[in-house]
């Protein structure tokens, strides 16, 4: 994130005749309340007019004092429009899409005076590159806040965002988070031993075949084949690491090039085969499976004991995915890949969603507790999966690397969700 300086504009007072003029037109009000200088003595008015204005001496100036500089929440920069109590009359429910949105106190969102915000904002102004027409005429508010303190930024929100619980369409507001990464496995820029499960770019014509072949089918047909061959980006070691890869939709590979130096790239979903999703752990536990995680080590030691069975484990699930590969600057790398939204993701901030009840770029409040994590966070829906379907269900981005596969493949728990929506 590169922040934006905030300018903060100081008023200059002038101090000219106006300054002047005040300070005579006290002293004359001051005088009159004695009594004037006409009395029986000149000598003994003398002396009243002394005690007088030595009586209105009240220490230095106001205009040599330094001027006061304005409460952070009162600057123009960072100006809270409306009312920060909630208690304001609260709008009807709202049917999106796909979700019934109740509105509600802010009240009502657990940990909401705790979440440091500062992450969330990260997310908030990558949502800004790509704004829909509903948040595009905040962004400039959100950039001016993105080095404010959470307390301002808590405000602000208050003050600008109506909050509404999601709920489904028959009014359930429980629903389900998992969690998704992005793995870094190793590979090679040319097939070889060790390294022989290619990953492909798109095939040529690929949207005009719908849905194109099934993942047993560019296993095994010659047509199918033929149209991936020479669409090779990289070659990896293992075929569970390929569709680990596949179900997350995006990767980094430690790759080897031909003359025998190495990098790290990206490699980005670019399409897919169109054809339905079907669980791999799902098909492992209806074979009597039992341990299926931690995702993808428990299944790599499955196939270990059954190699025989592999391809069927493979096939399971017919749904292929294509990729680009994308150079990986030292700034993208703290960033996830581009969700659906069209903007990089933020580890820990980014959430996928199902698009018909919550559009991309809306900021959401999640809350989730279960055995791998405890969330109360502000999180952005900027993503979306095949499987992420329902109201009330969100995919967690966690990161990149093996620390963030493993909390990912334990997540699978209970969640609620608040959709912030301008008022």
């Amino acid at each position: 994130m590169r922040p934006e300086n905030i300018v903060h504009q100081t008023m200059k007072t002038s101090i000219t005749s106006a300054s002047k003029a005040s300070s005579n037109n006290k002293t004359m009000t001051c005088l009159t309340r004695f009594g004037g200088v006409e009395g029986s003595s000149r000598i003994i008015a003398s002396l009243m007019l002394a005690l007088a204005v030595a009586s209105c001496a009240v220490g230095p100036s106001s205009r040599d004092a330094p001027p006061a500089s304005p409460p952070a929440a009162t600057r123009p920069e960072l100006a809270i429009p409306g009312s920060m109590a909630d208690n304001a009359p609260l709008p009807p429910a709202r049917v999106q899409g796909k979700a019934r949105w109740v509105p509600v106190r802010w009240a009502e969102l657990p940990g909401f005076q705790e979440d440091s915000l500062f992450e969330a904002w990260n997310a908030w102004l990558k949502s800004c590159e790509r704004p829909g027409p509903v948040f595009a005429p905040m962004c400039s508010e959100v950039r001016r806040l993105s080095i404010a303190q959470p307390d301002e930024q808590r405000a602000w929100m208050m003050a600008r965002l109506q909050p509404y619980r999601v709920e489904s369409l028959q009014g359930s507001p429980d629903g389900q988070l998992t969690s998704y990464f992005e793995p870094l496995l190793k590979a090679s820029r040319q097939a070889g031993p060790g390294f022989e499960v290619p990953i492909y770019q798109a095939p040529v014509g690929l949207g005009s075949r719908k849905p194109w072949f099934s993942r047993q089918e560019i296993d095994t047909l010659p047509q199918a084949r033929a149209a991936l061959q020479g669409r090779e980006i990289a070659w990896l070691s293992d075929p569970i690491d390929v569709l680990l890869l596949h179900i997350q939709g995006s990767g980094r590979l430690s790759i080897t090039e031909p003359d025998g130096s190495q990098r790290i790239v990206r490699v980005a979903f670019a399409g897919s085969n169109d054809q339905p999703y079907r669980s791999v752990n799902q098909w492992l536990l209806d074979q009597g499976v039992t341990k299926i995680n931690p995702w993808p080590e428990a299944t790599k030691a499955w196939a270990v004991q059954n190699p025989q069975r592999v391809q069927q484990l493979l096939w399971s699930n017919p749904r292929y995915i294509f990729f680009r590969e994308e150079p990986l600057s030292d700034f993208d790398a703290a960033f996830g890949p581009k969700g659906a939204q069209g903007v990089a993701l933020t580890p820990g901030r980014s959430i996928a969603v199902d698009a018909g009840g919550i559009p991309y770029g809306t900021p959401v409040w999640l809350a989730s507790r279960g055995t791998a994590a405890d969330l109360q966070k502000l999180v952005m829906a900027q993503d979306t999966g095949s499987a992420i379907v329902g109201a009330v269900r969100a995919d967690y981005f966690a990161g990149t690397g093996p620390e963030a596969g493993l909390f990912a493949s334990k997540v699978n728990q209970p969640l609620r969700l608040w959709a912030l929506w301008p008022r």
